[in-house]
């Protein structure tokens, strides 16, 4: 281990401060005390990005100050902090976005700094004056770098005076429906319609002919008013199949500015991240240069100060063009420190504090590769849908100086349909691309979770292709490989059953067993475990559940303990017991002689079980009598898809609609969704109105069929 031992001025007359860095398999580990300047921190936001602030504020011996919701009232970046202070309902615009209690918070507890994090206030105006106003320091550039950066037809005109690629488009003031129109007609479609004000994939959407131009408009600006209050909008010519590559920049007080490399986050969703890396595939150093050089020239246009992100569009002659600027951390921030052994907090920290870069540009030296995948409470099959609900079993892989997981919540959380369905992101290191990938998989399958639906098994299908570990990645790679990233799901085997059926059998022997102990009859034949109750044949007869097939066994129990079942013709010779590692339950079992370590979760009537080979779900059948009435159906109309607000009813009792029709508009998950028609036919009632809060799976919409109602129309003229 070699240490490296820095020496550079502070605003303090010049003074030098020393900074150990351990260097341990390509990352930095810091050793230096802490902030003279900020005592006490407040975060202002939740989740994980505020547990992330937190860790590096304690390391560094500061204080840190947590705001919360009712949604959040016990959640994990509350428990972390040193003080916690409720500031409203679990609505965003009363709690998290209210600058006035935020401000009224600090005061109160008398912290000198506020973090923003990413998303909420953390790239408002406003509020960076406000904190200035109150003598607070404010963790972020200054409000006029996040004012001209904010607002992209401003930035795109600053970035082209100073040099900055940028790629063409209409920016102007005039936003008449019928000017954004023709301005788009000009460019030549497909064109981006972009919120000026946008940032996280809101406000964003893709028109690809005049047709689809004024739907696309108009859902862009309902996203923007509700996301930023501003539903000013730009049109720019959409780049098919283009790269997104965005640049770690970090600027002090003093006029320096540099750039900790590229990466790469090509591969989204609905135009959201999904998966990042550092630094970007097959981007050669001269092309890494001067996408650095460009970067820094944007920061010092705005004489930005503190961590920043520009983003290009890059072509696939590397050629690329200036997007926009985040003036704020970004959610996928670690995988630059880990190839450049950085703590970026700890970096804003000092600089906020007055402190100079901690590292100039000859400094910085990139190693390895890194990734950063992000965990989400989503459908990837029902097209990516995010969902909600608690975290009834959850087991991460183990954390190292190569693997981090950055997340808010702990099992027995509930992922709140009032934010950002994000539960995780894993972060891995490695000597090089292959090696970051190879440890990405292997993590990926040690991330198992219980009680919703995740893109785990996504991202592991994404993880694997050919394509993306070639590097060749583009913003169309989800749609391109579309069939091969969503294969057709795979029966269980048999050997899967009967594991299935062991872990099921091994429970119950494990229940008899305690009711055996508990009893005052430890004789009773009610508290058997092994096999025969009362006269009952060794036999038993088994059904399991997969999706809507059934399957029947046979499982026999053996004098020596071992078990044979039977599934169809097929014979089965297993052996097994549950056994508790470390809060986990794993089944170590042997079907037909082939000995396995799956971990075992049984949890609302299913059998779960995950290995390195993948994970299944089987299921016990419910008895008719005992099953719920499901509303997914919804008497022949339209759900919603999760809890949400209704932003807009497009139809009413007695309008025809086709398949796909746009019914209502709903914000939920901080997105616009639109829900459409599941049939053609005629709208007989509308359930709800706007502004009203629907549940998940309540009925939005009754919908009949129009020959229904032509049936009807006939019986009546008999």
């Amino acid at each position: 281990m070699a240490a490296v031992i820095l020496n550079f001025p502070t605003l303090q007359g010049m003074r030098k401060f020393t900074q150990t860095l351990s260097w341990t398999k390509g990352c930095v580990k810091f050793v230096s005390g802490g902030v003279g300047k900020i005592e006490k921190v407040l975060i202002a936001n939740r989740g994980e990005i505020a547990c992330r602030v937190m860790r590096t504020a304690k390391k560094m011996g500061v204080r840190s100050v947590a705001v919360y919701s009712d949604a959040d009232r016990h959640s994990m970046h509350v428990a972390m902090a040193d003080e916690a202070y409720h500031i409203g309902p679990a609505a965003s615009q009363q709690s998290y976005l209210c600058m006035e209690k935020v401000l009224e918070v600090a005061k109160r507890s008398g912290s000198n700094a506020v973090h923003p994090g990413y998303g909420f206030l953390s790239e408002n105006t406003e509020f960076a004056e406000a904190c200035k106003q109150e003598g607070i320091i404010f963790i972020g550039p200054p409000s006029s770098a996040i004012r001209d950066m904010g607002i992209k037809s401003t930035s795109k005109h600053i970035m082209s005076a100073a040099g900055v690629p940028i790629i063409g488009g209409y920016h102007g003031e005039e936003q008449s429906n019928q000017r954004l129109q023709e301005e788009a007609a000009r460019i030549g479609y497909p064109v981006m319609i972009k919120a000026v004000r946008g940032g996280g994939g809101k406000g964003m959407r893709i028109a690809r002919s005049d047709s689809d131009f004024l739907e696309q408009l108009e859902s862009a600006r309902r996203e923007a008013k509700k996301s930023f209050n501003d539903d000013v909008m730009l049109v720019e010519k959409f780049v098919e199949d283009p790269r997104h590559v965005e640049v770690q920049v970090f600027g002090d007080q003093y006029g320096n500015a540099v750039y900790l490399f590229e990466r790469d986050c090509s591969v989204q969703r609905r135009h959201q991240k999904i998966i990042e890396e550092a630094p970007g595939p097959g981007i050669s150093p001269d092309v890494r240069r001067k996408l650095g050089e460009a970067a820094v020239k944007a920061a010092k246009a705005v004489n930005y100060i503190g961590a920043g992100t520009v983003e290009f569009i890059m072509d696939a002659q590397h050629n690329f063009y200036f997007m926009e600027m985040n003036t704020r951390l970004q959610v996928e921030h670690p995988v630059s420190e880990m190839i450049t052994g950085t703590d970026l907090v700890e970096w804003q920290l000092r600089v906020a504090a007055g402190e100079r870069l901690p590292l100039l540009q000859d400094d910085i030296v990139l190693r390895g590769h890194s990734f950063e995948a992000r965990i989400y409470a989503e459908d990837p099959n029902n097209d990516f849908l995010p969902g909600a609900g608690p975290l009834l079993h959850l087991s991460t892989p183990q954390s190292d100086q190569q693997t981090r997981i950055e997340t808010g919540v702990r099992e027995g959380d509930e992922v709140s349909a009032h934010y950002d369905p994000m539960i995780a992101k894993l972060v891995v290191w490695g000597e090089d691309r292959s090696a970051a990938l190879k440890k990405l998989r292997y993590c990926l399958r040690q991330y198992n979770i219980v009680g919703l639906n995740t893109n785990i098994d996504f991202l592991l299908s994404l993880s694997g292709h050919p394509e993306f570990e070639a590097g060749n990645v583009s913003t169309s790679f989800i749609p391109q490989h579309y069939s091969d990233l969503f294969p057709a799901p795979i029966a269980p085997s048999g050997v899967t059953l009967c594991q299935a059926a062991l872990g099921l059998v091994l429970q119950e022997r494990k229940c008899t067993e305690e009711f055996t102990q508990s009893s005052n009859d430890p004789y009773s034949p009610f508290g058997s475990s092994s096999g025969r109750r009362l006269n009952m044949l060794f036999n038993r007869n088994v059904t399991l559940q997969l999706a809507d097939k059934k399957v029947d066994m046979v499982v026999s129990y053996n004098s020596d303990g071992s078990y044979t079942m039977r599934i169809g013709g097929e014979v089965y010779h297993a052996t097994g017991e549950v056994e508790a590692e470390g809060g986990a339950s794993f089944l170590h079992c042997s079907v037909n002689g082939v000995k396995s370590r799956p971990k075992l979760v049984i949890l609302n009537n299913t059998v779960h079980l995950f290995s390195m080979e993948g994970c299944a779900e089987v299921s016990i059948p419910v008895p008719k009598y005992l099953a719920g009435v499901s509303g997914s159906g919804a008497q022949g109309g339209a759900v919603a898809p999760m809890t949400g607000t209704i932003e807009k009813v497009l139809v009413k009792a007695g309008d025809k609609v086709d398949v796909g029709d746009p019914l209502m508009v709903m914000i939920a998950m901080k997105m616009e969704h639109t829900i459409r028609a599941p049939k053609s036919g005629v709208i007989k009632k509308v359930f709800f109105t706007e502004g009203s809060q629907a549940n998940r799976h309540a009925p939005l919409v009754e919908l009949e069929e129009e020959e229904e109602e032509e049936e009807k129309g006939a019986e009546g003229s008999q």
